[in-house]
C-alpha cells in the first residue's frame, strides 16, 4: 500500500544542553535553539532540510527577543521561512506540533520546525557577577503570534496570595492525600517513591540537567540543599527551571521525507492530537484531586488513535509537580508500577519553562523509533489548566493525522463560585504550608462554604502551620469572622 504523501511525520529531533562551570562562556538563548535545530537536521541525516523550512515556530520564553525565529532561520540558511512566536504555556510545544501536522495534512505547507530554549542557569549566575548574556535581534520586528496569552489567575486569587505554581500544585497534593485517606507519612513516602522513579530515568539520560541519583528518602527529607518549598514538596519535587537548554523538532510531509531520502527508520508518525483546558482560574475547579479536562483530553486522543493506554509503551506525562502526574495517571487508569516519563521529568531532567515538552517529544520519538509500541505525550500549561496530548508511532496511521478540540465536552462539567468575603462556617478542602530559607512562613487554605462556594484564606500562625504538617487539616471546620479572619473550630 502506497503511503499518503500528505501524512505528517517527525523526521528529526535535537536536544542541546549548555552546562558550564565558567558561565562567562555561555551563549545566548537563540543560539541554543539554533544548535538544537542543527542537531535535529543531522538526526534526520538531511542537513539541507534547514534550507527548505516553510515555518519556524519558537516557544515563548523568559527572554525578550521580538523574533527569535528570524535570528535562527537566517543563521541556518532559511531566510524565506515564516516565523512565529508562541504564547506562554507548557502545552504550547505539543499544540504547535499538532498545528503543523494539521497544516501539513491539509497541504498548506511541507516542512516546519518547532524550537525552544532557555538559559536561566547561566543568566542567574552571570547576574551575580554583574554581567548578562548577549541580547541579539532587539531591533527586529515582532514575530507573528501563535496562540493567545490568557491570565491563569484572578485578581481575587492574587490578592489572597494564590498565584505561583509552587503555591497551587501543593494544594492539589493535599486534596489527593485526603481523598486517598493517607497519613502524612505514607503519602510523602508514596510521592517520593514516584519521584525516585523519575530520578532513575534522568540519571540514565545524557541530556538531563540533574544526573545525581536520589533515593525516595533523600527526595522526601528536607535538608539545607533540599529544603521544603510548599509542603509536602521539597525542592526535589519542584520543577527545576534553572537550566540552559535548546530543543528542536522537524516535521514534514511523508512525500517530502521520501523525496529528500530521509531514512524511514527516522520517521515517527503523529497519529492523533487533542487540545482542551480546565477553568482558567484554579479556584473555580469543582475539586482538586481529579481533572475532567485531563481525562477528556487524554482519552479522546487515545480514542482518535484507536488505541488504549495499555497499547502505549514510552510516555511522558507532564511532571512539573507530583500532583499533576498522579491526577493524570488516575484519570487514565495508569498503574503505579509503569514508567511515565521518557526524560526524567521537570525536577531532574529540568524544566526550561514553556519548552520542556519539546524534550519530552524528542525523547519519546527516540524511544518509539526502536519500539513497536505507541508513544503518548501529555503537555500541561498553567495550574493543570491547558492540555495538549498526542499519540506517536513508527507506523503510519490507518488514514491520516487527526486532531480534535474537546473544549465543548469539558465545559459540560460543573465549576464552583468563589466566596469573595466569606462569613460563617467552611470545611477545609486543601492547604499547603509555604517555606522560605528560614522555615515555614505562611499556610494557604481553600475551604468550602455551606452554599458550595470556595473560600481562599491564609495564616502565618506558627503553631497551626506546624500542626498542619503532621495532622490532617482537610475536613476541619473554619469559622470566618469577617475581613478574611477565621478561627479553626
Amino acid at each position: 500500500m502506497r503511503l499518503n504523501d500528505r501524512i505528517p511525520v517527525i523526521v528529526g529531533v535535537g536536544q542541546y544542553k549548555q552546562q558550564l562551570e565558567d558561565v562567562s562562556k555561555a551563549e545566548e538563548q537563540y543560539i541554543l535553539m539554533e544548535r538544537a535545530l542543527r542537531l535535529a537536521a543531522e538526526d534526520a541525516n538531511t542537513p539541507r532540510l534547514l534550507e527548505k523550512l516553510d515555518r519556524l515556530l519558537v516557544i515563548g520564553g523568559m527572554w525578550s527577543y521580538p523574533d527569535p525565529g528570524r535570528l535562527i532561520a537566517d543563521a541556518v540558511g532559511s531566510p524565506n521561512a515564516k516565523t512565529f512566536l508562541t504564547a506562554m504555556g507548557g502545552n504550547m510545544p505539543q499544540a504547535t506540533v499538532s498545528e503543523c501536522c494539521e497544516r501539513i495534512a491539509a497541504g498548506d505547507m511541507e516542512i516546519a520546525a518547532v524550537v525552544g530554549g532557555e538559559a536561566v542557569y547561566s543568566k542567574n549566575k552571570l547576574r551575580k557577577l554583574g554581567k548578562d548574556l548577549m541580547k541579539s535581534g532587539a531591533d527586529l520586528e515582532k514575530a507573528e503570534r501563535f496562540g493567545e496569552n490568557v491570565s491563569m489567575s484572578s485578581q481575587h486569587e492574587r490578592d489572597n496570595g494564590f498565584m505561583m505554581p509552587t503555591q497551587i500544585y501543593p494544594l492539589f497534593e493535599s486534596a489527593i492525600r485526603a481523598h486517598r485517606q493517607e497519613s502524612h507519612l505514607d503519602h510523602r513516602k508514596r510521592i517520593s517513591s514516584l519521584w525516585e522513579g523519575y530520578n532513575q530515568v534522568a540519571t540514565a539520560n545524557e541530556y538531563a540537567w540533574v544526573q545525581t541519583p536520589m533515593t525516595a528518602q533523600e527526595i522526601m527529607e528536607p535538608t539545607p540543599e533540599n529544603r521544603m518549598v510548599g509542603y509536602p514538596y521539597t525542592k526535589a519535587m519542584n520543577a527545576n527551571s534553572f537550566v540552559d537548554f535548546g530543543g528542536a523538532l522537524i516535521i514534514c510531509s511523508a512525500g517530502v521525507a521520501q523525496s529528500l531520502g530521509i531514512p524511514s527508520d527516522k520517521w515517527v508518525f503523529p497519529h492523533a492530537a487533542t487540545d482542551g483546558h480546565a477553568t482558567y482560574f484554579f479556584s473555580e475547579r469543582n475539586n482538586f484531586h481529579e481533572s475532567p479536562a485531563i481525562r477528556i483530553t487524554s482519552k479522546a486522543c487515545l480514542e482518535l488513535a484507536d488505541i488504549t493506554i495499555d497499547d502505549v509503551g514510552p510516555m511522558d506525562l507532564y511532571s512539573c509537580f507530583p500532583s499533576v502526574v498522579q491526577i493524570t495517571m488516575s484519570e487514565l487508569g495508569i498503574q503505579p508500577d509503569r514508567t511515565t516519563t521518557t526524560t526524567g521529568g521537570l525536577s531532574f531532567f529540568g524544566g526550561p519553562m514553556n519548552s520542556y515538552v519539546i524534550h519530552a517529544i524528542a525523547s519519546t520519538v527516540d524511544a518509539v523509533r526502536a519500539s513497536e509500541e505507541y508513544g503518548f505525550i501529555h503537555a500541561n500549561g498553567g495550574y493543570a489548566t491547558k492540555h495538549a496530548c498526542a499519540v506517536y508511532s513508527n507506523r503510519p496511521p490507518k488514514d491520516n493525522f487527526q486532531r480534535r478540540n474537546v473544549q465543548e465536552e469539558i465545559n459540560t462539567h460543573p465549576k464552583r463560585e468563589v466566596a469573595i468575603d466569606p462569613v460563617g462556617k467552611s470545611i477545609i478542602e486543601s492547604y499547603t504550608v509555604l517555606h522560605d530559607r528560614e522555615g515555614a512562613n505562611k499556610a494557604l487554605l481553600t475551604s468550602l462554604m455551606d452554599d458550595g462556594k470556595r473560600a481562599l484564606s491564609s495564616t502565618s500562625d506558627e503553631e497551626i502551620m506546624e500542626s498542619m504538617m503532621n495532622e490532617e487539616y482537610v475536613g476541619k471546620t473554619l469559622e470566618f469572622t469577617g475581613s478574611g479572619t477565621f478561627d479553626i473550630v
